[in-house]
């Protein structure tokens, strides 16, 4: 039973950036703002370069979201389940503003799992934050 109640608070949680209706100042229209991270590692050296990295964005990243994207560099790091230990890696975060529908949101999973397929990658994080935007 509290599986269930359980679930059901996840899958009823599960649109929550679209639940608050934001109040934007003239000028400004609601949506979200998409942040995905993209760890470079392949076990446990560097296996995406910079090169490879841009074929992505460009086969894969633009087609979906031509109107403009941000592409920052980072550090990354995160607990290996597996092995037990802390890994430390270089990374990309991509920002992309977006109306809240359907279709964007898949595009956003298509693109995640085209990453993980392509460079042989366990995850990419996905943030998914409401905000007042203007262009």
């Amino acid at each position: 039973m509290i599986r269930i109640l359980f679930l059901a608070c996840l899958f009823c949680l599960g649109g929550c950036a679209s639940l608050a209706p934001l109040s934007c100042s003239p000028g400004q229209q609601a949506m979200l703002v998409a942040e995905l991270l993209f760890g470079r590692n392949i076990g446990d050296r560097l296996g995406v370069s910079e090169a490879a990295f841009g074929r992505f964005v460009d086969e894969e990243v633009t087609p979906r979201f031509p109107d403009g994207l941000t592409i920052l560099a980072g550090q990354g790091q995160y607990r290996d389940t597996t092995r037990g230990v802390l890994v430390r890696e270089q990374a990309k975060l991509l920002v992309i503003a977006l109306k809240d529908e359907p279709e964007g949101r898949a595009k956003l999973t298509a693109i995640a799992e085209a990453y993980k397929q392509r460079f042989n990658q366990q995850s990419v994080g996905t943030i998914l934050k409401p905000a007042c935007i203007s262009f």
